[in-house]
């Protein structure tokens, strides 16, 4: 006996919104399928107005409630059944987010949980890890956004530590990140990582995924941090308007890729990695299985 039925996440992150829809295909006696449907992108930008603001702008108000009034539509276009809609470090740090989240319930009825960092990191748990790496080995899994980014250590295939730092790529694009940020961040992975004699970076979020189709290397295999380091050099020499025009980047894309592949530079070199991993897994997926297994609170669409 086959069933499917189809549940959605709304990740509403610093430089992003994101909605995906996911086929959740049951068979008795066998292990759940999570096949993804849908997935829609809207680079509203939420940062640029929070951290260097501390507000959230009308103009970016106003397109985020038209944004989740076309995902309301697109999940029921798509008989999704259940969701989860969450705000990551924009909207926690906007003086007007919890005014936004109850605007947005009202006209649109969508709701949404502004989520910590640790919480974040949490969900992003969920996406089941040990499918997608040797859990004989240890990695350092970097989940860079725009407003922070999350860092845990796994060992055999279990967490050993995490944390999140307010290190992203639209708060490095204004030059807002303290040095001492830095400092902490380098300080957290070399002690988190010391006591292990070799560590592979897992990298997700959509810059690392660009980096790896561009790449051309096969699923499942890594990049080298000679390739990331080469690739990063390159992307200096374009100008912002030929990273759109010469590289084939998306204008939202072609500035935060470069801040974006320091972070991933940075982990590496502090945590003597050599490979780079790209699952292609991140928030999104995560809120999905999350809502699936009842981990965490979600919303009936019918």
């Amino acid at each position: 006996m086959l069933t499917i039925k189809k549940y959605a996440a709304i990740d509403i992150g610093s430089n992003a919104v994101r909605l995906l829809i996911s086929n959740i295909i049951e068979q008795k006696g066998k292990p759940t399928l999570f096949r993804k449907s849908a997935l829609v992108r809207v680079p509203i930008r939420l940062g640029a107005d929070v951290f260097l603001n501390h507000r959230i702008s009308k103009e970016n108000e106003l397109r985020l409630v038209d944004t989740m009034n076309a995902f309301k539509l697109l999940m029921a276009s798509h008989k999704v059944v259940a969701y989860k809609a969450c705000a990551t470090s924009a909207m926690r740090e906007a003086e007007n987010g919890n005014d936004i989240v109850k605007l947005i319930k009202k006209q649109t009825k969508i709701k949404i949980d502004v989520i910590d960092g640790e919480e974040e990191a949490a969900i992003i748990a969920a996406t089941d890890l040990n499918s997608y790496i040797d859990s004989s080995k240890t990695y350092l899994y970097v989940d860079v956004g725009g407003g922070s980014t999350e860092f845990s250590v796994i060992h055999q295939g279990k967490t050993a530590a995490s944390k999140s730092f307010k290190i992203g790529t639209v708060r490095l694009l204004n030059d807002i990140v303290q040095k001492e940020v830095w400092l902490e961040l380098e300080a957290w992975i070399k002690q988190n990582t010391k006591d292990y004699e070799k560590v592979d970076l897992l990298g997700s979020g959509g810059n690392i995924n660009k980096i790896f189709k561009i790449s051309g290397r096969a699923a499942g295999k890594p990049l080298t941090y000679f390739y990331l380091t080469s690739y990063y050099n390159m992307l200096q020499t374009y100008s912002y308007e030929e990273r759109i025009t010469e590289l084939d980047l998306n204008q939202d894309r072609a500035d935060v890729i470069i801040p974006a592949t320091r972070i991933y530079l940075s982990a590496m070199k502090w945590s003597n990695a050599k490979y780079i991993y790209v699952p292609k897994i991140g928030l999104s997926d995560g809120i999905i299985k999350s809502v699936y297994f009842g981990t965490v609170s979600s919303v009936n669409l019918v």
